[in-house]
């Protein structure tokens, strides 16, 4: 589970009662697809011929540029996740984060969901005794990443968050 059972009204927009802008939410399915990305070959290295994951990547960016309709890029999130489904490791992993970042148009949260099956799938790939190491770098990497204007707002939820989200965040900043 990576979605809170209260919602952070600074992650709802604001044509939904939030303070989350357009703009903004824009960013966040950017970096979302990006994590995801990072760690695409896990998935594509098991299953080169399943596109799902690469689909779901490109439609959170066609979402946020507008070019695709949110329910759309959903569907293709949803696609990506079952590509996930039969899986084990990182591979799964991998697919999943693709699929959460298709989801952040439909909820920006999924953003997070993004970045830690992207962290998860980082630390299942790294040989036995690096999983620490792998999560820090993973975590340095999307922290370096991260854009300045939701910068604060991704460290608070990643905070708030982390607990839930398998505690994959380094919450101390790296």
């Amino acid at each position: 589970m990576i979605l809170p059972s209260v919602r952070d009204p600074r992650m709802i927009t604001v044509r939904r009662g939030g303070t989350l802008t357009d703009d903004h939410h824009g960013l966040l399915a950017h970096w979302a697809a990006d994590c995801a990305e990072h760690v695409l070959a896990l998935f594509e290295d098991v299953v080169p011929d399943d596109t799902r994951p690469r689909a779901a990547i490109a439609a959170a960016r066609a979402w946020a540029t507008g070019e695709m309709p949110m329910m759309t890029a959903r569907a293709l999130g949803g696609h990506a996740m079952g590509a996930a489904r039969p899986l084990m490791g990182a591979a799964r992993f991998a697919a999943y984060a693709a699929g959460q970042a298709a989801c952040v148009g439909h909820v920006a949260e999924h953003d997070l969901g993004a970045a830690a099956y992207a962290i998860k799938a980082a630390v299942a790939a790294a040989p036995d005794g690096g999983g620490e190491g792998a999560r820090l770098d993973e975590c340095s990497w999307q922290l370096r990443r991260l854009p300045d204007a939701v910068r604060d707002l991704v460290l608070e939820d990643m905070a708030r968050r982390n607990d839930i989200c398998w505690s994959v965040f380094d919450v101390n900043g790296g």
